[in-house]
């Protein structure tokens, strides 16, 4: 698995470039496909399957950055939980995406780590609901090294902190995929030392009366941003059993 750091780049740039490594792989795809269709076409045999089970020669990626303030509404959101409108959002200096993600509304910004994994399923398991908890365990297991214990809540994708404690439930990391052909793109954003009052302007992920947190504001002081990152590569790497260069 390659991975890259993006450092600071605008949203709409990361999600070009996602789809640029997307495409590229769905394309070598298509023409291990096509090669096994001509193969078995020319044995003789046209019960061929769709899709193949043999080791695909797709490339993955795990890509890091920080965004500049941006909301972001995935494919199933609703614009009543975006509490600014067009005009505010400007002259505060925020952009706007509506995007092909799931899940709804939330905020990205600088010192939040945003993961985007570009994954062939094919090539682990073919199962969305499993690379979402996994995605999620990484989380567990990164914050867990800060002394903090992440949970999950049935029914809402992310990492929970307090979430049997009514009114005390908080979101320290938010996440929304989609894949196409088994292959993955968008992914997680971890609040590290974000600034959470940009998340006042929206409802997060169309979440009522929850809180949003950090490890900042877990832990009541800053933390080494690079440090963070450095643990969710190991974390990642142990989850998914993959090498990471």
């Amino acid at each position: 698995m390659i991975y890259k750091d993006l450092g600071v780049i605008d949203y709409k740039s990361a999600w070009d470039y996602q789809e640029e490594l997307v495409s590229k792989n769905r394309e070598i795809k298509s023409e291990a496909r096509e090669a096994v269709a001509h193969e078995l076409q020319a044995a003789g045999n046209t019960d061929y399957p769709i899709t193949t089970n043999y080791k695909l020669q797709t490339t993955n990626y795990l890509l890091f950055c920080e965004h500049p303030a941006v909301y972001t509404l995935g494919k199933s959101g609703s614009m009543k939980n975006v509490l600014l409108s067009e005009q505010e959002m400007e002259q505060k200096e925020i952009e706007f995406f509506k995007t092909n993600r799931g899940g709804d509304i939330t905020f990205h910004g600088l010192q939040q780590i945003v993961g985007y994994p570009i994954l062939d399923l094919e090539n682990f398991y073919t199962d969305i609901g499993r690379y979402l908890r996994e995605l999620e365990e990484v989380i567990i297991k990164t914050i867990a090294e800060y002394g903090l214990k992440g949970e999950r809540s049935k029914g809402e994708t992310g990492v929970w902190i307090d979430l049997g404690v009514t009114g005390k439930e908080r979101k320290i990391c938010a996440m929304g995929i989609r894949c196409s052909r088994w292959i993955t793109m968008h992914g997680f954003a971890l609040n590290v030392n974000t600034d959470l009052s940009y998340f006042k302007n929206i409802i997060p992920c169309g979440i009522q009366n929850k809180q949003v947190t950090s490890i900042e504001k877990e832990l009541n002081e800053k933390v080494s941003f690079e440090e963070v990152k450095e643990k969710l590569k190991k974390n990642f790497s142990v989850v998914f059993n993959v090498e990471i260069i």
